[in-house]
């Protein structure tokens, strides 16, 4: 063996496990960054569906005004829960995941939901609303947006499990502490009722 063998030996044998183990650390840190960045990714797609309702309330809203002028009550109460969960979207766009921002935006969809449902339930009270054209085509653009958040949803939610179950997992959850890879919050629908599409009967 020539001179100085033993201590490269030494060296090698030091330094290819430390290699080893950085890349471990550098391997989960990239699948915890991918994950966290997919539930985020499905949080903007379904904030855009949450946008388009919302800029489509206030012409429901209108349009129903000129019909049940007596029910301003409901039409203010549709308003105001409009506006709140909108604020409680923008809030939760910025921390996606944020357990108090996502139960807060849970809370203003149910009230949302509730408003609404209670909006189409007088309407169908007045036969002229229920055959107005605009009314006719505003809910039904409404429910085709609601499909879509539904789904947006859903998908969010699978990333948001998708994510915790990575960071939970071992190796990963010896990286995700150290690297400030915190819990991701569900979008949880408080009330049964609130997962049920608003419809208002138009026949």
């Amino acid at each position: 063996m020539f001179p100085g063998a033993s201590l490269i030996l030494l060296l090698v044998a030091a330094v290819v496990p430390v290699f080893f183990l950085l890349m471990w650390i550098a391997g989960g840190y990239h699948r915890l960054v991918a994950s966290r960045d997919r539930y985020k990714n499905t949080y903007a797609q379904l904030d855009v569906q949450l946008k388009h309702r919302y800029d489509l309330i206030p012409n429901l809203v209108e349009t129903a005004k000129g019909y049940i002028k007596h029910e301003r009550g409901t039409l203010q109460a549709v308003v105001a829960t409009r506006n709140a969960a909108s604020a409680a979207n923008s809030r939760a766009a910025q921390v996606p995941g944020g357990a108090a921002e996502m139960k807060e935006l849970s809370g203003a969809e149910s009230a949302l939901a509730g408003t609404l449902g209670r909006l189409f339930a007088v309407a169908d009270a007045y036969p002229d609303l229920k055959v107005n054209t605009t009314m006719v085509s505003l809910v039904e653009e409404l429910t085709s947006i609601e499909n879509k958040v539904a789904f947006a949803r859903q998908a969010y939610n699978d990333a948001v499990v998708a994510y915790n179950t990575l960071r939970e997992s071992f190796s990963t959850n010896m990286i995700a502490g150290p690297f400030s890879f915190g819990p991701a919050e569900r979008w949880v629908i408080e009330r049964p009722e609130a997962k049920e599409t608003p419809r208002v009967a138009l026949s």
